[in-house]
């Protein structure tokens, strides 16, 4: 295993990703993790469902090799045409 310098150091909202996950856009599933942040590797349009909202929001036009600052716990099919989305958790 790597030495992790960084292994006791506290994780926030705004420090880099301890995890990433490929994000498979779905409209009946959550992701298995909130998200700090989106990164979109071809871009498009990108619907999400924010941690604390009752609704989705799309972020329209999103440019390729964007990293989105959104703490979203869903990525939904219906209106995502961007790809190659991971979470960065």
């Amino acid at each position: 295993m790597p030495s992790n310098p960084f292994e006791y150091s506290a994780d926030s909202v705004s420090s880099p990703a301890r995890n990433c996950i490929a994000v498979v856009p779905s409209d009946a599933l959550e992701l298995t993790v909130v998200t700090k942040a989106l990164y979109v590797g071809t871009g498009g349009n990108v619907v999400v469902r924010p941690v604390d909202a009752a609704t989705d929001i799309t972020f329209a036009n999103v440019p390729t090799g964007t990293v989105l600052p959104v703490r979203a716990r869903a990525v939904r099919a219906t209106g995502t045409t961007a790809s190659q989305i991971v979470g960065l958790a």
